[in-house]
């Protein structure tokens, strides 16, 4: 690859699985995240750059990624929420934090690479992020599942739009133990109950979904693109055992 991927969210558990498989592969990195102590100490491990940035803060988007210099051969959007509540008691502060946190965030962010994307010699690639609950409709689901809704939008118009030079996917799992859904799979009798609701029987880990997005933001996925792909031990596709 000629240039560097960025990777915003890259200190949480889907993010730094990928981050770990990139740099293990040899790519360059250009780590964007919160959490400094967190963000420092992945950075250093890895051996990547670095930014600090709140993705609720446009121009702070803008200045994280303009801290990279030179083009951008990758782009994985890795930041995300869980807000699980029925449509009565939600406000519309929490749907527009949701929207805002995932759908406009990573748009901003794909706006603020673009110079960087369009100047990779090979082309370059973009990885966002929804969910299962966006193709399925699970209960308590509406703020999260509207918001992702959003960003599979995205993925295909973004593919439309960038063609040929760039190419935009997606990746759809199901749940995933990482420190976000903890409140989800740290209850262990939770876990087991909803891990039986898929048929591979098991809730996904961050490496499952690290292997398929190393592969569509490399040259190998080279006519992959405006795809959205479950990762999701066959929930959205098939009738569980459960």
């Amino acid at each position: 690859m000629d240039g560097t991927t960025i990777i915003l969210g890259g200190t949480g558990g889907i993010g730094a699985a990928l981050a770990r498989r990139l740099a293990a592969a040899g790519r360059r990195l250009h780590l964007i995240a919160r959490d400094a102590a967190r963000l420092e100490t992945l950075a250093a491990e890895l051996g990547a750059s670095h930014a600090v940035c709140d993705v609720t803060d446009p121009a702070t988007i803008a200045t994280a990624i303009a801290a990279m210099e030179g083009p951008v051969d990758g782009l994985a959007y890795a930041v995300g929420s869980i807000t699980l509540k029925p449509l009565p008691r939600l406000t519309a502060a929490e749907m527009m934090a949701d929207y805002q946190l995932n759908a406009l965030g990573a748009a901003l962010a794909v706006q603020a690479a673009l110079p960087g994307l369009k100047s990779a010699d090979k082309g370059a690639a973009i990885l966002l992020y929804s969910s299962v609950a966006v193709a399925q409709g699970f209960p308590n689901h509406v703020s999260i599942a509207m918001a992702k809704g959003a960003i599979e939008a995205l993925t295909r118009s973004l593919a439309a739009e960038l063609a040929p030079r760039i190419r935009v996917n997606c990746l759809a799992p199901s749940l995933v133990r990482t420190p976000l859904a903890c409140a989800l799979t740290g209850n262990e009798q939770m876990a087991q109950a909803i891990a039986a609701l898929h048929p591979l029987q098991r809730i996904g880990a961050a490496e499952d979904l690290a292997a398929m997005g190393m592969l569509l933001l490399s040259p190998e996925s080279g006519w992959i693109t405006g795809q959205v792909i479950g990762i999701d031990g066959g929930r959205s596709a098939l009738i569980g055992k459960g």
